[in-house]
């Protein structure tokens, strides 16, 4: 028989990515996934851009690179998080990542041992719960309000379990669409300082903005160099080129570029070109521009839907950027099998809550997330139309 680590004992695979599989049938309007939705990928400019790169350079971007990343996109790199993000780096800041993801297994490979305690949000984005279990972490939750995780609980966690990292996602929180207060955001690097754990600042949607105004990275309160921010392209440009970068100190990078080495030895030098020939052009602010008009109306359907078809009774957040909404239903209603009666007699699909969370059994019973980048204004007030009614029926 095969003997598989001990470590594996505890891991499975996304439930999530289990029932996507379920959502293949083209006619189920599924607010399920997270994916940037398919007319905002810039086609014919990443296949001019590629034709430029291995024009220009070729014989360099199809050979093998440095695992620290294509030189040209670090130095890019940092210009797009110095404005206006306000993120002052340094090129020995910097590593690239086969999207942001990799961060998190890097992170966990570099700094985890059997039993560290990881502080998550709850609930929090399912791969960084599965990435902190693969390396035997006890992942520990932290309550939210509409401001994101309670500083004054976050305080007392820390006492209590001496934390190795606290793992955040600070704008348009997947899967809640919550955004993170700027004083909670500077609390946050302060009590880093002072208890000297690292924060994993997970920032993939912040670009992602619709109203509101543009929240600084918990990064540039960073005076002692706690906190390890990631970002990644999926989101803003294309989840295909596998593009992510992370800042942090030399010394963290040096480490996490040695374990990252033995993983896949380098991020794939004609994405990272088309990337950085992205930004250079400066292409990314009319392409937000008129991704973030597009996601705009697809927002504002969803709400409006939620606001037609579902129960008064039924809550939800109400976020200004990102891909998601969270709601919740009073009582404890069985959301697998709504699920289930919603893909069979509906055609429509959508996350159960729970899932997203430290224990399944027993928290966010009553939680549903919905994507709404995926699918057009017309698809998303029909799809509510039809999961409303069944809803009515009872759950």
């Amino acid at each position: 028989m095969v003997k598989y680590a001990t470590r594996m004992s505890g891991v499975s695979g996304s439930i999530i990515r289990e029932i996507l599989k379920l959502m293949a049938d083209p006619e189920i309007i599924s607010f399920g996934g997270g994916n940037p939705a398919k007319e905002a990928f810039p086609i014919e400019t990443v296949e001019q851009i590629a034709h430029e790169v291995l024009d220009q350079n070729g014989a360099n971007i199809l050979q093998y690179g440095t695992t620290e990343g294509y030189p040209p996109l670090r130095s890019s790199y940092l210009e797009y998080l110095a404005h206006p993000k306000g993120v002052q780096a340094k090129e020995e800041n910097v590593l690239a990542l086969t999207g942001s993801s990799q961060g998190l297994d890097l992170t966990s490979k570099v700094f985890l041992d059997p039993g560290d305690v990881v502080l998550v949000e709850s609930p929090t984005f399912v791969g960084a719960l599965q990435a902190f279990r693969t390396y035997q972490a006890q992942c520990v939750p932290l309550e939210m309000d509409d401001e994101g995780i309670d500083i004054n609980e976050l305080e007392e966690k820390i006492r209590l379990h001496n934390p190795k990292l606290l793992y955040v996602i600070p704008t348009f929180q997947n899967p809640t669409g919550k955004t993170l207060g700027l004083k909670r955001r500077r609390a946050i690097a302060e009590l880093a300082s002072k208890y000297d754990f690292i924060v994993l600042e997970d920032d993939p949607y912040c670009d992602l903005r619709y109203r509101g105004d543009v929240m600084p990275p918990i990064k540039t309160f960073d005076k002692t160099g706690n906190v390890i921010l990631l970002n990644s392209f999926s989101k803003i440009l294309s989840p295909g080129l596998r593009v992510g970068a992370l800042i942090a100190e030399p010394d963290i990078v040096r480490k996490l570029t040695v374990a990252k080495q033995s993983s896949d030895t380098h991020t794939s030098n004609l994405t990272q070109a088309i990337a950085d020939s992205f930004l250079r052009k400066g292409l990314l602010p009319e392409h937000l521009k008129q991704v973030n008009a597009m996601y705009t109306m697809r927002l504002d359907a969803m709400l409006d839907g939620i606001s037609k078809f579902f129960p008064k009774s039924f809550h939800h957040t109400l976020p200004e950027g990102g891909l998601f909404v969270w709601g919740e239903f009073p009582g404890t209603p069985d959301m697998p099998a709504l699920l289930k009666r919603a893909t069979q007699e509906a055609k429509v699909a959508f996350i159960p809550g729970q899932y997203f969370y430290t224990d399944v059994t027993t928290m966010g019973l009553n939680t549903m997330r919905l994507n709404f980048s995926s699918s057009t204004p017309e698809r998303i007030t029909i799809g509510l139309e039809r999961l409303g009614k069944l809803i009515s029926q009872g759950i």
